[in-house]
């Protein structure tokens, strides 16, 4: 793994919500770290109401954990684009992050431990 990402379990029970929507809640999430960044938590898939989600055709490519894939989260109101996403066949050496999702916070998205 490249020395600047760490991957933990996150302590604690975090929570994500957009437009007044729980989308998730779990005590299994992970905290990544990267460099200088703010960690982020990446939720289990299976702790993530998908109903809210939809795939979108947005795409990236990092160079420590592969290609990520992009999400929109759909309220009774809005659409917010590309808000969430996800390493589906991350590269080995991070390879605990696959199946789970992560959240831009927003004004419209709140990711939280609670």
């Amino acid at each position: 793994m490249a020395d600047h990402i760490k991957i933990r379990r996150a302590a604690g029970k975090w929570t994500v919500r957009s437009g007044g929507a729980v989308l998730g809640e779990s005590t299994n999430a992970l905290e990544l770290t990267e460099g200088d960044y703010p960690p982020v938590i990446y939720f289990p898939r299976e702790d993530i109401a998908m109903a809210f989600l939809d795939r979108s055709d947005h795409s990236t490519h990092c160079r420590w954990k592969g290609d990520a894939s992009y999400y929109s989260i759909v309220t009774r109101s809005t659409t917010h684009e590309n808000a969430a996403w996800s390493y589906e066949d991350p590269f080995e050496a991070v390879a605990e992050i696959k199946g789970h999702l992560a959240f831009y916070p927003s004004d419209a998205v709140t990711v939280e431990e609670i």
